[in-house]
């Protein structure tokens, strides 16, 4: 005990409740008070905590690691199971480190068999049900754990860990397609989160994420950029440095989209530096995104350098397949349809079926790579899978994704009529969704659709409005290429205009 004023002041209690309170500091010096009176399983676990919340990862881990050890000499095997899932985890998201978690979410399972039902059943199904979507693309696991998750918590009274299983579910909902009854279960459990109804702030934000998480991967960026910004509030209200970094990698996911390239750019070199000292096995999609968006302005070698950077652990983990992802885009920025579509389909063996959503932009770069390349029964069979998902979907921004490929399959056929149709409805919708590049990319395909067709003047001025955006949003590739298109139509006007008053067509 230790005395403030008259009053007698209890340090473990005195913890729990500025931890409770988000007062990680405080929390952490009442913990420490109480592990120099006396090494409890409880002080250590609350030492943990307050370590987690302040990214002190050495800390986290022997406090942790301490705190079980003290559980099982007490024969709590309850408590000490709840310290193995928060191990595996861990092992998982800090260390990249799947085998060694994967032997905590074991113990847990040997620790808790026999015992009534209580929360760390619910908490261990919905870790495992994270990482069997995130890590292991495994939807059905993730979707069977997250239902027996939501049941479990619901009927204990456990509202944080029941609305945390329900934005687990939808999630891996979303990810096989079901779209409309996976929103629908983020959308209440996102509710519950921000409305005031839970109270764990790691249950709170981690809701918040899956609702991000789950709009990015369906390209309902208006939706994500709305919930981003009332999640990384959220962080930051509670000083979620994870999270808040976390989020705003995906943030800088709708700002690429929104064509807001410099903002994008901010928020990735912020949240990768943050994420790759604290958390380096979740930095990986941070450098994928920073990756693309260099590519898009055209610095390939930066690009490609930042891809390479994800071969390495932790990286990997994550890292590996979004760097397949990469290279095969670059791949077919330089002409090589063979490599490009060799790393695609490496990429989509890595994806199974069940997982739509994550295959969509493996489909994508892998249809073009085959009409690159002439393969024309090869890319009309991924185009089918992807206008399948699109169906399945239907978001306005998949679906202008799709008629681009498709534009881009009838122009390879030698259809530049059909190809006109595609492109013109891609350019309509990305421009509905607010996707800049996408559109300019769109009416430069358009442009060489028309050029083909000899309508010169209309692809002229497609031209023209496409090298207008990207010279704003800081597109170097493609203004060059929208540059060139345009010189050579507008060299080209004279001489049609000379065969038209000698009473000449253009062939």
């Amino acid at each position: 005990m230790g005395v403030v004023g008259n009053q007698t002041i209890d340090p473990l209690a005195a913890g729990w409740r500025a931890l409770t309170a988000g007062e990680w500091e405080e929390a952490r010096v009442h913990f420490e008070a109480a592990l120099r009176q006396e090494e409890t399983a409880s002080a250590l676990e609350g030492l943990g905590w307050t370590a987690w919340w302040l990214n002190d990862v050495p800390v986290t881990f022997d406090a942790r690691e301490r705190a079980y050890r003290r559980y099982r000499e007490d024969d709590d095997n309850q408590a000490a199971a709840r310290m193995a899932v928060s191990l595996a985890a861990d092992h998982f998201v800090r260390r990249g480190e799947h085998a060694v978690g994967d032997g905590w979410f074991q113990r847990a399972h040997h620790l808790l068999s026999g015992l009534d039902p209580c929360p760390e059943h619910a908490m261990l199904a919905i870790w495992e049900s994270y990482v069997a979507v995130v890590f292991r693309h495994d939807t059905v696991t993730a979707r069977r754990l997250g239902a027996e998750a939501r049941a479990l918590a619901g009927s204990l009274g456990e509202v944080d860990l029941e609305m945390l299983a329900q934005a687990s579910l939808g999630f891996a909902m979303v990810c096989e397609g079901n779209i409309a009854e996976g929103m629908r279960l983020l959308d209440e459990a996102t509710a519950a989160a921000v409305g005031g109804e839970m109270t764990d702030p790691d249950a709170i934000v981690t809701t918040c994420c899956y609702l991000i998480y789950a709009c990015e991967r369906v390209r309902d960026y208006d939706r994500a950029g709305q919930w981003c910004d009332r999640a990384i509030r959220l962080a930051d209200r509670w000083s979620y440095r994870f999270m808040f970094a976390y989020c705003r990698t995906h943030y800088a996911g709708v700002l690429i989209w929104r064509g807001a390239w410099t903002e994008a750019e901010a928020e990735l070199e912020a949240a990768t530096g943050e994420l790759a000292t604290t958390f380096p096995a979740m930095a990986a999609e941070g450098i994928a995104r920073l990756a693309e968006l260099r590519r898009r302005q055209g610095r390939v070698e930066d690009a490609q350098a930042l891809l390479d950077r994800l071969d390495a652990q932790p990286l990997r983990a994550l890292g590996g397949k979004l760097a397949l992802l990469g290279r095969a885009a670059l791949a077919l920025d330089r002409g090589d349809a063979t490599t490009a579509i060799d790393l695609a389909e490496r990429f989509l063996r890595g994806v199974p079926s069940e997982d739509q959503v994550e295959r969509i932009d493996g489909l994508e770069l892998l249809a073009r790579a085959q009409a690159a390349r002439g393969d024309q029964a090869q890319a009309a069979r991924t185009v089918a899978e992807l206008q399948a998902i699109t169906t399945a979907i239907g978001t306005p921004s998949l679906r202008a994704v799709t008629s681009f490929v498709e534009g881009v399959m009838a122009a390879a056929s030698g259809d530049y009529e059909e190809a006109r149709r595609r492109f013109e409805d891609a350019v309509d919708l990305f421009d509905t969704g607010g996707a800049p590049y996408e559109a300019a990319r769109s009416r430069l395909e358009l442009c060489s659709a028309l050029t083909a067709l000899g309508r010169v003047d209309a692809a002229a001025r497609e031209a023209r409005a496409a090298l207008i955006i990207l010279e704003k949003i800081g597109a170097a590739r493609e203004s060059e290429r929208a540059a060139g298109l345009l010189r050579h139509l507008e060299a080209a006007a004279p001489e049609r205009a000379g065969n038209e008053a000698a009473g000449l067509t253009r062939r």
